[in-house]
């Protein structure tokens, strides 16, 4: 008789991405897992296997939900500099206010832990990377056909800057950097790009 299930994978864990997200990998136990989602050890090893496959599931979650539709917009939006500013103001609103406030991003912060260090994960945050860098990539692309950009502006070098900015923001939101505060960084950055 086949196994049935008498729970939602997918809703188990989405409950799981926010527990790795707020707590982090190092800090949350199986047990903290166990009371999140109400779900018994057994159910969750028979369908996520251990505390690694589990947080590895959640991180690919993370991003199939939170960056890869961000990234998409980005991509697609024809404004040029006024999407990436977009794309930044609305990074600075989720990290700095509402539910997900100081929580930074699930992937940065596998970038700065210990689960770093595990060959699936790095996949995981390179992929993530280059998709980020992509995204912005496009966008500069549209803004130069746009006239926004300073001539010779290098968007290759360009979009690594932004991307690296963008880490910048989830790591410094999350230990309580205010909103105005990064928007003026950000704000920066972007004039450097058009030469004024």
């Amino acid at each position: 008789m086949p196994d049935i299930k008498h729970f939602d994978p997918e809703a188990a864990l989405d409950t799981v991405v926010r527990l790795f997200w707020r707590q982090g990998v190092a800090s949350t136990g199986v047990q903290d897992v166990v009371t999140a989602t109400g779900l018994n050890r057994s159910s969750l090893y028979a369908t996520f296997g251990g505390k690694q496959e589990l947080y590895l599931a959640a991180l690919r979650r993370y991003v199939e939900t939170h960056s890869e539709p961000a990234f998409r917009r980005l991509a697609e939006d024809d404004r040029g500099l006024p999407a990436v500013a977009g794309f930044f103001t609305g990074l600075i609103e989720v990290r700095c206010s509402g539910p997900y406030a100081r929580w930074g991003c699930m992937v940065v912060n596998a970038h700065a832990g210990a689960e770093n260090g595990d060959t699936e994960v790095l996949r995981v945050l390179d992929r993530h990377h280059h998709r980020l860098r992509d995204a912005l990539f496009a966008a500069l692309r549209t803004a130069r056909a746009r006239g926004q950009l300073a001539p010779g502006t290098d968007l290759t070098e360009a979009a690594e800057l932004l991307a690296t900015l963008a880490y910048g923001v989830n790591l410094r939101s999350r230990t309580g950097a205010d909103a105005p505060t990064l928007h003026r960084t950000v704000s920066t950055a972007l004039a450097s790009l058009t030469g004024t």
